[in-house]
Order: C-alpha cells, then structure tokens, then sequence
C-alpha cells in the first residue's frame, strides 16, 4: 500500500494528547489476560523517564536491568562504567584506523598518505564513531557525559586543522577525563592543541595579546558569565597564557610552551599576584579556577539542566554544588547527587536532534553503521563537531522547538527501512511477545516507544485511519510506530 506524508503526519498528530495523558499511569501489566509480559520489561512513568535521561533512549536489555537492580544499582553500575564490558561495541570501531593516531599521524594522512585515506576520512570516521558508541554502547551514562563534555569545551572540526587535532583532543581530553576529575579534565583541554588553534591561542605573544582562550577559558568552561571575573582579569590572563602554543615542525600538532613569546611582566588575575614563573603562571590560575565556588556553582547547573530540567530545581545545584567543592570537583561525586536526588524532580526536556535520533534506533534495535545518520543530523542542526561558537550546542528545549520537517521524513524514511545501511525487523521485535492481535501488537509498540500505551479509542482510532488506506497489519504496525516517532509526544524526554 502507498502513504502520503501527509496523510503520515496526520496520524502522527492523533497520538499526542492520549498519550501524555496514559504514560502518567504505571504499566506494569499483561497483555490479553494471562499472557506473558510484554518482551520488553514495562516501566512506570518515573523509570521511563529516568532511563531516557540515563541514556540515548533504552534497549529492551537496559529496561529489564533497569526493573532488576533499581536506579541507585543502575546509576552505580553506569558509573563504574570500566567493569562493562563493552567489546562488541568497540569491535565495530576496529576499522576506524584514525581514532587511535597522534597528531603527526593524522597530518600525514591529511596529506595523502596514507592508502584510502583523504582529509575528509579523519572527520568522518570520528562522527560515525561518536554514533556507533552512542547507539551501542553499554556505558550509556559515560557516553553521555562524553556528549555533555564536548559541548562545554567546544571546538569546531573545520577551524584550521582541527580538522585531524579534534580526533586527539577527543581522545585525550574529552574521552579520557568525561568521568574523572574536573580539574584534570579543563588542565587537558587547556593543553590541548585543538582547543588553542580553536581559540586563537597559538596567535598569543607578547607582543599583541590574543584574549580568545582566557575569555572563554572563564566564562564558559571555568566560572560562568556571572562567576565574578573582570575584563582586567581576561586581560592579565591573556598576558599569563602567552607562548601556549601548538609545534608547526617536529612532532606537529603537540601543545608545546615558547617561552621566547611569553610576557614576563607581572600579573594580577582576580586578586592573586602572578610573578613571572613561565608557563606555571597560567597553571597556578587553572588550578584556582578549577576550585572556585563559581565554577563548582556553574558546572553542577550545567549537570541538572541537562539531566533534570531546563531550569533545574536550586536544591540540586545547592547540593551539587557542595559535593562538588568538598571533592574537589569528582565528576562522578556530583552526578550521584544530581542523579538520585534529582530525577524524581525531572521535568520534559525536548529532544535534541541527536537523542531524538538516537532514541529511535535504540528503541527499535536498528542495525545501523551510522554514516547515513549523519546527513539526517546536518538536516536538523546537530551535525557533530560542527557547531562554530565556544559555547556548544544548546541544551534547552526552546532551542530545538522548531524545523520539525526533517524530523518527520526521518520517521517515514526509517520504518520504510529507506535509511542507507540501516535496517530495523520490527516484526522479530514484536514476535517475541505478540498475541497475534492487531491492537495489543499497537498497545506493545506504544509502549515501548512511549513508556505507556494509548487510551483504547485513540489506538482504534489510529488503526482504522491506517487500515482504511488498505495496509495489512504488518503495514499497519511500521505506520503506527513511524506515527510514533513522528509524534509531538515522542519528541519529549
């Protein structure tokens, strides 16, 4: 049978208002009487929710474990996220030869030569690796805050060459330090070539001052805009990070400290003297930053606004904001607080490009080698490592409340299986617990894409609109969950 998109988009605008009202109620429940439960394990409202927080969207695997050990086990298990084992995710990276190159390497291959690879292939093969890690890896939470991280240290790939640095600073700065401590993880990023070609700092010398890096270096990866810090101290700063530089000979592309352009002059940044001490100056201002109340204040907001809510609850950011100070910025320490106090509180989130993306293929177990996705994510805005300013992609839902279209043809295009090498079989998703009933095979599909099936006229009601355009009842379910998908409801987290 043939369905318009428009005839599409109708149906996707009847499941809305059901299904806000349904997912309020539990729905642990059988079908059909005395049949089994569902092939994925039902959630109530509040774990539905907190596993769309906890991940890119929840397999069938995450839920049942998610009912099995309860929030505070799961959260604990995501965050010792080096006992998972994840070699099946990292299998499929195997072939990505870039990822594990030094920045001398990575030129070469920027140079042709290298067999097979051009300039485009190191981008390339770092966004379609960022995507296969987010749809199947295991450590969910770690890659989330790898998200969340490279976000708040911003670099455009397409700055200079960044275009290979960014693949290192991946590695090495964001990858590495995403679950460890925040001190150690702005000192890298301070180190990192990518983010000195990024912001300009490799253009600062003493002799004309560049304030790029020390700007943003406190306003947005330190103490905020409102942390206390003059234009005085960007300036001083300025003058303490002369001679951070990036090597243009042997062993390119490493961060390397020229002392011959550094200001040796005296420095004063917010009230500490800075004697000349060559590259310790700038080092000595990292170490105070990374422990200021305002950075501790700023950083645990940025936290509960990305896992609780646009405006965060001040009683999380007040209790994340001490366990930070007291562990001196331990990332996991404050994600313990904001998660298990702070979930309960969670209010929606509009989906991102990117997690509206990836919930679908996680949900509906998509087999994917994710360089199709990329061009779905340029449609939408969220095309990664892309974004040119220092502050990251936004992480607010008013942001992204807008040019639904593509969102739409990507639902339509994916149950239509239209996705270049990516393929779902909702039918052997469906078989494991299907009845062989229409509409507890729609209640199933809701539910799992949902949290909670429609009320019983909507989903009639959607079955009939579907069947009256002569689809059979497999055709009817691919519609349904294409529907879905392309629902307001589903846009929410």
């Amino acid at each position: 049978m043939t369905l318009s998109r428009r005839d599409f988009l109708k149906l996707g605008a009847i499941v809305t208002a059901s299904a806000a009202l349904s997912s309020c109620a539990p729905v642990y429940r059988k079908i059909a009487g005395s049949l089994p439960l569902l092939a994925w394990t039902p959630l109530s409202q509040f774990d539905f929710t907190a596993l769309n927080r906890l991940t890119f969207g929840p397999r069938v695997e995450e839920r049942a474990r998610f009912v099995e050990i309860g929030l505070q086990a799961w959260v604990e298990e995501q965050l010792n996220f080096e006992s998972i084992n994840d070699f099946d995710c990292e299998l499929q990276l195997a072939p990505f030869k870039t990822l594990k190159m030094e920045a001398n390497e990575l030129e070469g291959i920027s140079n042709q030569l290298f067999d097979g690879y051009d300039r485009d292939s190191i981008p390339n093969e770092l966004r379609q690796a960022t995507l296969i890690r987010q749809i199947y890896s295991k450590r969910q939470l770690y890659e989330i805050m790898v998200e969340f991280w490279s976000d708040h240290f911003n670099i455009f790939i397409e700055k200079g060459n960044n275009f290979y640095l960014k693949t290192v600073d991946d590695r090495e700065v964001i990858r590495k330090h995403a679950m460890g401590s925040f001190r150690d993880l702005v000192w890298a990023s301070a180190h990192s070539p990518a983010m000195m070609i990024y912001l300009d700092n490799q253009a600062n010398e003493k002799s004309a001052p560049n304030e790029n890096y020390a700007r943003e270096l406190m306003e947005l990866h330190t103490l905020g805009v409102d942390g206390g810090y003059t234009q005085e101290d960007v300036m001083e700063l300025a003058r303490c990070l002369t001679g951070w530089n990036v090597k243009d000979h042997f062993w390119l592309g490493d961060f390397v400290f020229k002392e011959d352009l550094h200001d040796t002059g005296t420095k004063k940044v917010l009230g500490m003297p800075i004697a000349n001490a060559g590259i310790q100056e700038a080092e000595q201002i990292i170490e105070m930053l990374v422990t200021h109340p305002s950075t501790a204040r700023f950083i645990s907001t940025k936290l509960a606004r990305r896992f609780i809510a646009d405006e965060p609850p001040q009683e999380i950011i007040e209790k994340a904001t001490q366990t930070f100070l007291d562990t001196k910025g331990d990332i996991k320490s404050v994600l313990r607080v904001i998660l298990l106090n702070g979930l309960a509180l969670a209010q929606p989130k509009y989906k991102r490009p990117a997690n509206f993306i990836l919930s679908s293929l996680r949900m509906l177990n998509v087999e994917t080698d994710a360089v199709a996705i990329n061009q779905y994510l340029i449609r939408m805005g969220q095309f990664y490592f892309n974004w040119p300013t220092p502050d990251g992609y936004p992480d607010t839902s008013e942001a992204w409340q807008g040019n639904l279209m593509p969102r739409w043809q990507f639902a339509f295009e994916l149950i239509r299986n239209e996705i270049e090498d990516t393929k779902h079989d909702l039918s052997s998703l469906l078989d494991v617990s299907s009845t062989g009933i229409l509409q507890d095979d729609v209640d199933s599909i809701t539910s799992l894409l949902l949290g909670a099936p429609l009320d019983r006229l909507t989903r009639d009601g959607l079955i009939d609109s579907v069947r009256s355009a002569g689809a059979t009842d497999e055709e009817t379910l691919q519609i349904v969950a294409a529907s879905l998908i392309a629902s307001p409801a589903f846009q929410w987290r």
